[in-house]
């Protein structure tokens, strides 16, 4: 399927699906998106909410490891011990990473050698990015995920139920639901109603928060 690079309206890239009329992330801007959704009210709300330090993480959708790259940088700035895990079926190019501009906007350009590091490892082997960050990358089906009180968060950040209805399901987060310790936390761009009425129904407790810039809301999950 064609991809190209975009600037989205914060100034970071993304990547568009024409076929689709999707991207990788809000088209309003990458790295607000990530910002306020994955970090703000994902990252920073566990971290706060439990006292910990030491996080088992599961992104569903590693696409362009933005996510990981900005979680790197909070890992070494509040000295968080992170074990990331990024799943991704369809991994991007070398000639679509080298394009992405994160690390320039993030205003952390001597880091992009770490950016570079997330996108070449080798998949399906743990690497030790940094001393605060480890990451895996599993190149996978989301279907495919069957841990068992794994993590402590889940980053689901999959294309849209617009064009991929079958990510939304019930089964998919009885997955994500199982994946959670206890406690555990999965935040999401995506507010529509089935969505709702699909994480509640796996046992989700809900919350429905201010969306990112361009959003009206997004939905925070809990495993109580």
């Amino acid at each position: 399927m064609k991809r190209k690079i975009i600037i989205t309206e914060d100034g970071s890239t993304s990547i568009h699906i024409p076929e689709w009329n999707e991207q990788y992330h809000s088209k309003h801007g990458a790295i607000q998106e990530a910002q306020h959704v994955y970090i703000k009210n994902g990252l920073h709300h566990f971290v706060a909410k439990n006292n910990s330090e030491n996080i088992a993480l599961l992104e569903i959708g590693f696409g362009t490891g933005l996510n990981a790259f900005m979680t790197l940088l909070e890992a070494e700035k509040w000295n968080l011990n992170i074990a990331y895990i990024g799943v991704e079926a369809f991994p991007v190019t070398t000639e679509e990473f080298i394009q992405l501009n994160y690390a320039e906007e993030l205003k952390a350009s001597n880091k992009e050698h770490l950016f570079k590091k997330l996108h070449e490892i080798i998949w399906e082997v743990q690497e030790q990015i940094t001393t605060n960050f480890k990451l895996t990358k599993a190149k996978k089906d989301f279907s495919e995920i069957n841990e068992n009180e794994v993590f402590n968060l889940i980053y689901f950040d999959a294309f849209g139920a617009e064009v991929q209805p079958e990510l939304w399901t019930e089964e998919i987060f009885k997955s994500m639901f199982d994946a959670l310790k206890s406690n555990g936390v999965l935040v999401t761009y995506a507010a529509k109603g089935s969505v709702k009425r699909a994480l509640r129904s796996v046992g989700f407790t809900l919350e429905r928060l201010a969306g990112p810039p361009g959003k009206r809301h997004m939905l925070r999950a809990t495993k109580l």
